[in-house]
């Protein structure tokens, strides 16, 4: 627990920004060199702009109480502080021009080098959004990849579920601590996270959900990962943030493609006509990400698509399925585009929902999966 409060003790220093903290942490090998070091050799080590005495100065009464709380929380297993250092801390996520010194996790983090996809997206999908976004987030999960995102309303929570679904482990990453629940309605989803997966932020336990927290959380959900899947976002969705961070950390940017007409698209196809890949199917994305990927995980991979043919469908079937385009289509339209009867195209849509090719939505509507 020493090193643990050494963490701390340099984490709470005034002024000290993240990729200086790496800098030094590189440069002396730990905290407690840092902490110990003079403030001569520290401005060597990062410059000299470096507010040396904040490293050299002991926490105030109010940063004090905050790690001896924080180091008896830890003590008694209500999360795990993973550093910078150990070995258990995102391989991909290390390699970012700042990383964040400490983590807090509530579960289990997957291995460091495991293959990780971001999805993200605006905070009111349409019902097509969502259940394209939880159909390929467990398509991807199903295939091995963890799946990361941000635990926000829309777009991140389908991200989520699709990968539970997929009975894999995910990560929320959150812009608060990670004892605080936000949004309040996705307290039950958090517990499920934590159960197979992990829940993380940067900040200090007790952290609120402020607005420019969320910026540094999608820094790290793009960092985390191999690439970035915007599932559905306007023009000024918060998810085009994480899509600029992924650019700038050298990731893949993937988007997701829907009406042209309806503004919730615009996001992601200004994405699109800016050279990101544009995606229909987890294949897509594994087609983009297989270089990357190590010769077990390829194969992996491989055998998943071998593994799941297509179902077969009659002409009739096949008929109707034409007729969905991504977007959600009623009964009555499929009706009016087809010379069957209402029981007969009842029995199909049925059929296709079996089969897992359709799914319903409010309105007497179906979507094509």
């Amino acid at each position: 627990m020493e090193l643990l409060e050494a963490w701390l003790t340099l984490r709470s220093a005034a002024g000290v920004s993240d990729g200086t903290i790496g800098k030094l942490i590189r440069h002396f090998g730990g905290p407690r060199e840092v902490l110990s070091a003079s403030p001569g050799e520290l401005r060597q080590a990062a410059g000299r702009d470096l507010p040396a005495d904040a490293l050299r100065t002991p926490p105030d009464r109010e940063s004090a109480d905050y790690i001896r709380r924080t180091m008896r929380r830890v003590e008694k297993g209500e999360c795990a502080v993973v550093t910078m250092l150990d070995a258990a801390y995102p391989g991909r996520l290390a390699m970012i021009a700042s990383p964040p010194p400490l983590l807090y996790v509530r579960g289990t983090l997957p291995p460091p080098e495991a293959p990780a996809v971001a999805i993200v997206g605006t905070r009111r999908p349409t019902p097509a959004g969502a259940i394209v976004t939880q159909d390929l987030s467990r398509d991807l999960a199903g295939m091995g990849f963890t799946i990361v995102s941000g635990m926000a309303r829309g777009i991140d929570a389908a991200a989520h579920r699709g990968a539970l679904a997929a009975e894999a482990g995910t990560v929320a990453v959150l812009g608060c601590g990670v004892d605080r629940t936000y949004p309040p309605e996705h307290a039950s989803l958090l517990r499920e996270i934590a159960a197979t997966g992990a829940v993380v932020s940067e900040l200090p336990l007790g952290a609120p959900p402020l607005p420019h927290h969320f910026p540094l959380r999608n820094r790290i959900v793009s960092g985390w990962s191999l690439g970035v899947i915007v599932a559905e976002a306007g023009e000024q969705s918060g998810a085009l943030i994480t899509a600029r961070f992924a650019l700038e950390q050298n990731r893949e940017v993937f988007a997701v493609p829907g009406a042209v007409r309806q503004g919730h698209h615009r996001g992601a196809h200004a994405l699109i006509k800016q050279g990101a890949k544009l995606v229909e199917s987890a294949d897509d994305v594994v087609e983009e990400l297989l270089p990357q990927l190590d010769e077990p995980f390829r194969n992996r991979v491989k055998s998943v698509a071998v593994d799941t043919p297509a179902p077969a469908v009659t002409a009739d079937e096949q008929h109707v399925l034409e007729l969905f385009n991504g977007e959600p289509v009623s009964v009555d339209e499929v009706l009016a585009r087809v010379s069957l009867d209402c029981a007969e195209v009842m029995n199909i849509l049925l059929g296709l929902e079996l089969k897992g090719m359709l799914k319903q939505v409010p309105g007497s509507c179906y979507i094509r999966r």
